[in-house]
């Protein structure tokens, strides 16, 4: 399959037109209306700081059922603990820089400049969110995502103690449950995920799903339920 270069209009291509390992488009930009129009069409960008932007979309697609979430006895042990505190978009710019850093430190990482000052757009339109973990008033670990209809599209995650990101995973899980959220998208397979119940579903199966969870494409569709 051809790999389609996108035009300066917010337009993608059909998702089943993406090769086999997910890449469907190049080029574009990261304008909120482009990146909105791709979660909503189940794409988003990935891409590395010297490479163009590229946009995916693979199948099968790796999500997170809200009631498939795996705690194991540690982890409900630190818990129960209450050694962290948990907020919700209090310092979104400090947690998607701290998850650029440690991918940067670690394996590179696609949360460039360009990528930081689109989220934080995003997060000020309320399409994007963060969850923060702290312990004695240090952020120590987050994540954050976009948030359309009754969906949740996870982007990236950190932490600077042990189990703290975790922690960030399952108070978000309670969030979006207690919003009745369809999913919680994880886009590509990890070992780590998979560990806390994560699973791969076909992609028509995910689209589906997005339908059910109130997602139309649209270069502005509906921002979730998630404050």
């Amino acid at each position: 399959m051809p790999v389609y270069q996108l035009i300066a209009d917010p337009l993608f291509p059909p998702v089943e037109l993406a090769e086999d390992g997910g890449l469907l488009a190049v080029g574009g930009d990261l304008s909120p209306r482009r990146l909105l129009l791709a979660y909503s069409m189940g794409i988003f960008p990935w891409f590395n700081a010297e490479d163009p932007i590229l946009w995916w979309s693979p199948d099968p697609r790796f999500i997170l059922e809200l009631d498939d979430l795996h705690v194991s006895r540690s982890l409900a042990k630190v818990l129960r603990r209450g050694l962290f505190s948990v907020t919700f978009d209090q310092a979104f710019g400090q947690v998607i820089r701290a998850c650029a850093q440690v991918r940067a430190a670690t394996e590179g990482t696609w949360i460039t400049p360009a990528m930081l000052a689109s989220y934080e757009r995003l997060h000020e339109m309320g399409y994007a969110h963060s969850v923060e973990v702290w312990r004695d008033g240090e952020l120590v670990g987050g994540l954050y995502g976009v948030c359309l209809g009754r969906c949740f599209f996870g982007e990236s995650m950190f932490h600077r103690a042990a189990d703290a990101s975790k922690v960030a995973l399952v108070a978000l899980v309670e969030r979006l449950k207690a919003r009745d959220f369809e999913l919680l998208d994880c886009q590509m397979p990890s070992d780590h995920l998979t560990s806390l119940g994560a699973r791969s579903i076909p992609r028509a199966e995910f689209l589906k799903r997005l339908r059910r969870g109130g997602v139309m494409p649209s270069v502005q569709p509906q921002a979730g339920d998630f404050p």
